[in-house]
């Protein structure tokens, strides 16, 4: 039985929006190690459920996918991100921490 994992992505390092964040991912957990093919030099393995990542609108859909399925499934739960109001006129502060 192939083991899931379900979770949001993280925000890219990259852009400062939050594009890609919304839906739910489920991806298949790595069963058969990756080895380079001899010829290519490329990286590869054996089980095609690697390549699959499904993505839903919900995590209720997810769930119902994996269950409907038979899959074994995780969900990883997505960190809050903690939002701390700034001003621009904080940085010219008397007081301010250096």
């Amino acid at each position: 039985m192939p083991q899931a994992r379900i979770y949001r992505p993280a925000k890219t390092a990259m852009q400062s929006g939050r594009a890609k964040t919304r839906r739910w991912v489920l991806d298949y957990e790595v069963t058969t190690p990756r080895t380079p093919d001899p010829l290519m030099g490329w990286t590869s393995a054996a089980d095609t459920l690697n390549q699959i990542s499904l993505k839903f609108e919900t995590l209720e859909e997810a769930v119902a996918y994996a269950t409907k399925r038979g899959l074994d499934y995780i969900v990883a739960e997505p960190h809050q991100a903690k939002f701390k109001p700034k001003s621009y006129a904080d940085n010219f502060r008397y007081d301010r921490p250096r």
